[in-house]
């Protein structure tokens, strides 16, 4: 009986695969565990704070329900962008988005081809020493915006409303730029790696020493409401910016962000995430001249592990940021130096409650940034083992003008650091 039983799953897994063959992706359910497809129907309660309610694709049928493995197969399941058809999207194995639809890695040279770009003559043109202090222009830098353009056209992904994508089995998708400008998204149990922009642009005036800025976030929320980023690992990889040299005395940097929530962006959770080996890790609005975004960019962030991060966990605008439960940790040994934790920006209001920092030599004072806010409320910070406070005072900032009005059920910060160490990141099965 159990081996009938066993043929049967065999055929029914195998009659779905074949019923979607083509360039629409199939789902082989015999791959998935049934905790993870349970896992995969589940919506954001009320724990989850902004991002409550939010259903995904939860309510996706047989049909709309896949399972992809490469680029070609995960930009069918997602379908055009203004869909609005409940699914979900199994991700296995690693996609890497530099690869075309033969399954060949593109380089810088073939997004570059029939630009005219050329780093070597790129340098010569722009060099402070002899062009100044002013942004690039002329025919390397249009040709750089080109190549640069052409590689956006590959790596980013947009996914539309009503939409739940989950990894299984380390599941990874590496070089991309997921961009949520929808509604109703959930995202878990991902490994996000190395958004890697093979064109910075030199900008000579950011700084007191120029920098090179470069593009794609490994994901970001531009404009879209009731998101859930839940269990995933975001990172630069193996691939470093130390391994990448300098030019005109800055380091070459191919990173942006690791996640960004931008653009009227509106009622967003982070739970259980890793952040990990990186430099600017995380803006929640983009600009001071944005003041659009005001009374938007409602963030929830909790049980989150910032390890080994430089800036910008997270630096904010406008927004109203509940972050609560968060672990940040760093190693004097790391290529990336942590420099601050929460970028107080224009208006901002961020409200923190029982966080905890691991980081050798750490002042309670230099937990945060200044970056023309005015707003921060601290409680329960556990710094190298020791509770403090007056991250906020010592800043002479004044208290949050809001609190959070929904329920939350806060750990203690010792119990919490085992939380997060034991379970943040793509862990689910």
């Amino acid at each position: 009986m159990t081996k009938t039983r066993h043929k049967q799953h065999i055929i029914v897994a195998l009659t779905i695969c074949i019923a979607t063959l083509g360039l629409t992706p199939c789902i082989n359910a015999a791959t998935i565990s049934d905790n993870l497809q349970k896992v995969s129907r589940e919506s954001a309660d009320a724990s989850q704070g902004f991002a409550a309610g939010t259903t995904g694709g939860s309510k996706a049928d047989s049909s709309h329900t896949y399972q992809v493995s490469n680029r070609t197969q995960l930009l069918s399941a997602l379908g055009n962008e203004t869909n609005q058809t409940n699914k979900i999207i199994y991700v296995t194995g690693t996609i890497d988005m530099n690869t075309d639809g033969n399954g060949k890695t593109l380089t810088a040279n073939n997004y570059a081809d029939g630009t005219g770009y050329n780093l070597t003559t790129y340098l010569k043109a722009y060099d402070p020493s002899t062009y100044g202090k002013k942004l690039p222009t002329g025919s390397q830098e249009t040709a750089r915006n080109k190549a640069q353009k052409n590689q956006a056209k590959q790596v980013q992904y947009k996914v539309p409303s009503n939409t739940t994508i989950i990894g299984t089995n380390n599941a990874k998708i590496t070089g991309g730029n997921m961009i949520i400008n929808s509604q109703n998204v959930i995202v878990r149990n991902i490994i996000f790696e190395n958004a890697y922009d093979f064109f910075p642009q030199w900008d000579p005036t950011d700084g007191t020493s120029g920098n090179w800025n470069s593009q794609y976030d490994n994901l970001t929320v531009t404009g879209g409401s009731k998101v859930w980023l839940d269990h995933n690992r975001f990172s630069d990889g193996t691939q470093t910016d130390n391994q990448n040299g300098s030019y005109y005395g800055r380091e070459y940097q191919h990173h942006d962000g690791l996640v960004d929530i931008v653009n009227g962006a509106n009622n967003v959770t982070l739970s259980y995430n890793m952040l990990q080996n990186h430099d600017k890790s995380m803006n929640i609005g983009n600009s001071d001249s944005k003041t659009s975004d005001a009374g938007k960019l409602h963030v929830t962030m909790h049980h989150n592990r910032f390890d080994n991060l430089v800036q910008r966990q997270p630096r904010v605008r406008f927004g109203q940021v509940h972050m609560y439960n968060n672990y940040y940790s760093a190693t004097n040994s790391s290529v990336y130096k942590f420099m601050y934790a929460f970028g107080v920006g224009k208006q901002s209001q961020i409200y923190a409650q029982n966080n905890i920092f691991d980081i050798p030599n750490l002042a309670t004072k230099n937990i945060a940034k200044i970056f023309g806010g005015s707003n921060l409320t601290d409680s329960g910070t556990l710094l190298n083992s020791q509770k403090v406070t007056g991250i906020a005072t010592s800043n002479k900032l004044s208290p949050a003008s809001w609190t959070p009005k929904y329920q939350t059920t806060l750990q203690d910060p010792s119990v919490a650091k085992t939380a997060v160490s034991n379970s943040a990141g793509p862990i689910l099965k």
